[in-house]
């Protein structure tokens, strides 16, 4: 009898797991997952411009110790199941020592690592740093099929671990590969250092944070070096283009090295000073009053100050007054 029972559970069991089965069947498949058909690779030139101006980011735009560059360029080409790095998750080892170190050494073992494991990286590519703000860098890759995306990141320097890159780009449209890709960057913070400043100390996130686009009210934090209250959306911090190069028979994959034109302003650039971002006036909260200064029964003067923390830029509000005075009794007449 207990034989029974127990078969008889098992076909209710099986006819409950069919009926779900069934339930599930019924849901819609989705039709709208891109799928690269094209039969050949590619080759592609990616070219890194830097906008980061003092014009158009002037508030404590580092001039010195180290001045405002990029680092260099770490890309790969993968399936669209990798991400070397991706908005509101939280950054790898890899990425955190590259954004706030520039080290690259762990971050090149985990895209080798998730190339070995599940074969979603295809290549690896790299641009030589920009020594300036301003400037390019220039490097060459090969996508096929099933590695049809693109996804890169370039430290910003100096900062405490904030970056620019793009995660996941898809080259291929279908059954042919795009002819050209251009992308406007903005900052990213990692997430693993609370620095808010391009030259703040090292201080850990802890817990760490998600990554999250650094915005110009965002975080919402006057010493923010990318907190511009007046400005919607801040100006472009970089820019991408991606062109596809006719074949040949040498494949190109390593970086173009540095040239001295990388350092000469390109017809961009100047366009790029245009944008002049303005900057208010900052002061300091007034000091205290001063002493009462006045002959004893008559009335005095006392005063207070206050002093600038940021210098107005590109048209923004001027500095209000420094000092105020105001008539007193002195009184400490004996």
């Amino acid at each position: 009898m207990n034989t029974t029972k127990y078969v008889l559970s098992l076909c209710r069991l099986f006819v409950m797991m069919l009926t779900l089965g069934q339930g599930i069947h019924l849901l819609p498949v989705p039709t709208d997952i891109p799928m690269c058909t094209a039969s050949e690779t590619a080759q592609y030139s990616l070219t890194f411009t830097g906008k980061w101006s003092q014009a158009a980011f002037p508030k404590q735009y580092p001039v010195y110790r180290p001045p405002a560059q990029w680092s260099n360029l770490i890309g790969v080409t993968h399936s669209s199941d990798y991400h070397m790095w991706q908005r509101n998750e939280f950054a790898s080892n890899g990425v955190r020592e590259f954004t706030e170190k520039g080290e690259a050494w762990t971050l090149m073992k985990e895209v080798e690592t998730a190339g070995e494991r599940i074969q979603s990286v295809y290549g690896i590519l790299s641009a030589p740093a920009v020594v300036g703000g301003t400037g390019q860098m220039n490097t060459q890759f090969e996508v096929f099929a099933r590695h049809s995306y693109l996804s890169f990141i370039v430290r910003i320097i100096p900062s405490p671990d904030w970056f620019v890159g793009m995660d996941g780009i898809d080259l291929c449209d279908g059954d042919h590969w795009k002819e050209s890709v251009s992308l406007e960057l903005f900052p990213y913070d990692a997430g693993t250092d609370s620095g808010f400043t391009f030259s703040s100390p090292n201080f850990e996130t802890i817990p760490q944070d998600k990554i999250t686009q650094i915005t110009s009210s965002y975080p919402s934090h006057p010493a923010n070096s990318f907190f511009y209250p007046r400005l919607k959306h801040l100006p472009p911090i970089a820019k991408v283009t991606i062109t596809k190069v006719k074949k040949s028979n040498q494949i190109l994959s390593m970086p173009v090295e540095p040239t001295q034109s990388n350092q000469l302003p390109t017809g961009n650039e100047i366009e790029d000073k245009l944008i002049n971002t303005p900057l208010d006036c900052e002061v300091s909260v007034w000091s205290p009053w001063g002493l009462c200064k006045g002959k004893c029964g008559d009335s005095g003067m006392q005063h207070r100050t206050r002093y600038i923390i940021m210098h107005p830029a590109n048209s923004g509000v001027v500095c209000p007054l420094l000092e105020e005075e105001r008539k007193c009794f002195p009184d400490n007449c004996l």
